[in-house]
């Protein structure tokens, strides 16, 4: 039986988390910050130490997300945290909020290369609603596209399907201005109340 794990991104698992979402450690690679900080202030660190930014991240009070582990392997990486510490939904014009609720957002889903379709997503999804839960989260959000019948292009894979969130228990709460892969994205939520 699989032992899957979720623990967040604090400076001890720091290179898990880039073993996920950027292996060989390239400078000019994702190292999901785009939510987190403003595109001046990405622009004005430079390549060399975007790094150096996620690891200040992660030691924060709260981390920028979880990492999820499959007997021990780091296999995903989800960045979930508090909407209002997040500068691109907080300034975005096109994923407004859907109420008062000082929700957690889920704003980005990575998968490790080689684990791809394993099931790896919803022990994920699950870990960062806890994480959120435990950090006392009313709620947790997503902004997931809803495929329909269509393919996907897997370049913006990481904002997640709504069947996606929909097996760990998230619902259809509004949809967005935003669009990913020329579809609508959704407002998902599920409440922790």
């Amino acid at each position: 039986m699989a032992d899957w794990q979720t623990f967040p991104v604090t400076p001890d698992r720091f290179d898990d988390f880039a073993d996920v979402v950027n292996p060989n450690r390239r400078a000019t690679h994702c190292w999901c910050l785009s939510h987190r900080l403003r595109l001046k202030e990405i622009e004005e660190l430079g390549d060399g130490d975007r790094e150096q930014a996620m690891r200040r991240l992660c030691e924060r009070q709260d981390p920028p997300g979880v990492v999820t582990y499959l007997d021990g392997t780091p296999v995903g990486w989800c960045n979930v945290g508090a909407r209002a510490e997040i500068p691109r939904l907080v300034h975005s014009t096109k994923i407004h909020p859907v109420d008062d609720v000082p929700v957690w957002s889920i704003v980005c889903v990575v998968v490790r290369g080689g684990h791809r379709r394993r099931g790896v997503t919803t022990p994920l999804i699950e870990g960062a609603v806890d994480y959120a839960a435990s950090r006392g989260a009313p709620a947790v959000e997503a902004y997931p596209v809803d495929p329909g019948g269509a393919r996907m292009d897997t370049t913006m894979a990481f904002v997640g399907t709504r069947s996606m969130f929909e097996k760990a228990g998230f619902e259809v709460v509004g949809t967005t201005d935003a669009l990913a892969s020329r579809m609508p994205r959704l407002v998902m939520r599920r409440s922790l109340g």
